[in-house]
């Protein structure tokens, strides 16, 4: 039988409660176990006025964010209109039915000012690298690092090439925030000083981004997301955004693991990285601050042409010299040379060579230096810790961090594809590290939730 028209009918009373309409098992339930907000108005005392009119809770901006960035919702005003209509969202916001939700330029207001020059979000971000510690996620020995590629909001026929591109022409009082935020990162090792290197296109609306076809197709302007996680859960304790060559992304690792040292007192035993994280100075740092280099070493010392490359020579680290395959030595200096081009080049390097006559009565010297009077081999000032890290590699336990390298490249997946995190909304570098801090919170506040699940309360579905 056809039921009755279902007709809403007008109520002078309701009996409504937010708490018995959110699922036990909504995953904003879990992470609101983990969300410690009660220090922020004490954290932002000293950036508000005293007099004037009552400004909105920074701990519901806050916690708007948080649903934005866990979920996806990437537009403030779609987030607003989200959170107007949601259940959930209003319970976790601490929202009643009749409260009315911020206006959308409100966030605005807080990121450019009080926000920013109190650190706030780099604070959220710690407070919840804290959370993850002391619930045992983070034992500190094993970490690892990588960069990606997040498109910026930056358009090509919105640029100018290097020939015309002057910083001096540029007129301060009247440029977007975005140039004004450029220009005082020129002296960072992040951005300007990361590489006298001028790129082939700069946008005129975000200077700081670069232009990069790194990803073997049609370049873009893009920003660089580093993250240093941990690998027992794949807990994100530090992120840094910087410009998107190797050199920023390589200077990065430095900055963080400083931090986590201070911030944490996280000091790993090992670093797992790609390949773009072995040079020499790199590995020369961490092998001084004790941290094993799980990481392929950049060597450009293999000859194409079948000869014996330098990995055929032994190093005598005892005597400074190298021995050749056929036992005969190639040293550094036999005696005093007033020639200072005999010594090393001023560049780190220092040559190592054998005699003349040694070489030419060889019966190897086809194999070693046909085209040569006699064979010369160069050694790196960092020399030794890249045996270090080619000598780790030989390991069984190379093996294991190569699996656990994979971990961070699923946190950026899981960046990109769920939390829709492809292209920024934000522009400049504070604008880039704003999101990339929210983005890592949310990751951080999801890694809980996933392991340690909100209980079901009895006789609730």
């Amino acid at each position: 039988m056809l039921g009755p028209r279902q007709e809403a009918q007008a109520a002078l009373f309701y009996e409504f409660s937010l708490e018995d309409h959110v699922p036990q098992d909504h995953l904003l339930r879990s992470i609101d176990r983990f969300v410690d907000l009660g220090s922020i108005r004490t954290y932002l005392a000293d950036f508000y006025s005293h007099t004037g009119r009552p400004s909105i809770d920074p701990e519901l901006l806050i916690r708007m964010l948080l649903v934005g960035y866990c979920f996806g919702i990437r537009s403030e005003r779609r987030l607003c209109e989200e959170i107007h209509l949601n259940l959930a969202y209003r319970w976790f916001c601490r929202l009643d039915l009749s409260d009315p939700i911020p206006n959308h330029s409100t966030f605005s207001k807080n990121r450019h000012g009080r926000f920013r020059e109190s650190e706030l979000l780099r604070h959220l971000f710690e407070t919840t690298v804290a959370r993850c510690i002391a619930e045992g996620l983070v034992s500190g020995q094993r970490m690892a690092i990588d960069a990606s590629l997040i498109e910026a909001d930056a358009n090509r026929q919105f640029s100018a090439p290097k020939e015309e591109w002057d910083t001096k022409r540029i007129d301060v009082d009247a440029a977007p925030r975005a140039v004004r935020e450029y220009l005082d990162t020129l002296d960072e090792e992040a951005f300007g000083a990361a590489s006298e290197v001028q790129p082939k296109f700069t946008s005129l609306s975000d200077p700081a981004s670069q232009w990069t076809a790194a990803r073997k197709g049609p370049a873009f302007f893009a920003y660089s997301d580093n993250y240093l996680i941990d690998t027992d859960h794949g807990v994100i304790v530090d992120v840094e955004g910087t410009r998107s060559i190797r050199q920023a992304e390589v200077g990065s690792t430095k900055t963080m693991l400083d931090r986590v040292k201070h911030r944490f007192d996280l000091d790993p035993e090992w670093l797992i990285a790609d390949t773009a994280y072995g040079s020499g100075p790199m590995l020369g740092w961490l092998v001084d601050r004790n941290i094993a280099p799980h990481i392929p070493v950049i060597d450009k010392a293999g000859r194409t042409d079948g000869t014996w490359s330098r990995a055929d020579f032994e190093w005598d680290a005892q005597n400074n010299q190298y021995i050749c395959p056929e036992g005969e030595p190639l040293k550094q200096f036999r005696r005093n040379y007033s020639d200072p081009n005999r010594g090393p080049t001023g560049k780190g390097v220092a040559r190592y060579r054998a005699l003349k006559g040694t070489c030419q009565a060889c019966p190897s010297k086809n194999n070693c230096c046909p085209k040569a009077d006699a064979r010369k081999i160069t050694r790196e000032e960092h020399e030794d810790a890249r045996d270090i890290a080619r000598a780790i590699r030989k390991t069984p336990q190379y093996k294991v961090s190569s699996k656990l390298r994979k971990k961070v490249e699923m946190l950026f997946a899981q960046l990109k594809r769920i939390l829709g995190l492809g292209r920024l909304r934000l522009r400049g570098p504070c604008g880039a590290n704003d999101e990339f801090l929210l983005a890592a919170t949310a990751q951080n506040l999801r890694k809980l939730a996933k392991i340690f699940p909100a209980p079901r309360q009895a006789g609730k579905a």
